[in-house]
């Protein structure tokens, strides 16, 4: 077995190493950077990484407990938010909120109906719309799962200083912005 060199990435990291999967900067140019500078940087994708994967984790969970797709999943949550702000929601603007269509969002109902998620009544004010509700037991269950992560999230960004949180917000945005482009 050969003894990995003291400059090696990490177990994982070399799949994203620059130096491993673009030694000749064809791509990624880590020209004037010294090894213990890529290195950080190669331990910020690494922990982008186990970020997505524990989030992806998490959201799999979610559906898997509730036997639901991530349109279903999305919908709750407008559905927790909307009844948190007392907004009542219509099919259309469900519809509206998920870009999907009318005919869809009527199947979407459907299901979450007939697994006792969501109910349907008169629009208070409107007789000729109807009024789309999340569940008690549902309104808790992706309080309990889904807000307890958000909760988390939140927590970890107010540790971080007013500057740093500019810092996390510039980095982001221009992550966003390079896949965004490259779409």
């Amino acid at each position: 077995m050969r003894a990995r060199r003291k400059d090696a990435p990490a177990q994982g990291a070399a799949m994203i190493d620059p130096r491993v999967i673009d030694p000749g900067q064809h791509l990624v140019s880590f020209a004037g950077m010294d090894d213990a500078e890529i290195s950080q940087i190669v331990r910020v994708l690494m922990a982008m990484r186990r970020w997505r994967e524990s989030e992806q984790r998490v959201s799999s969970r979610s559906r898997t407990e509730m036997k639901l797709n991530e349109t279903d999943m999305e919908a709750l949550r407008f559905l927790v938010a909307s009844r948190n702000n007392d907004v009542i929601v219509t099919p259309g603007m469900l519809a509206d909120h998920l870009s999907i269509s009318t005919a869809s969002t009527t199947k979407l109902l459907d299901r979450l109906a007939r697994a006792g998620h969501i109910s349907r009544a008169p629009h208070p004010t409107d007789r000729r719309a109807v009024m789309v509700s999340i569940t008690q037991n549902t309104h808790e269950h992706v309080r309990d799962s889904v807000g307890r992560v958000h909760a988390d999230r939140f927590t970890a960004v107010a540790e971080l200083s007013p500057e740093e949180r500019e810092v996390v917000i510039r980095f982001l945005e221009r992550l966003t912005r390079g896949a965004d482009e490259s779409c």
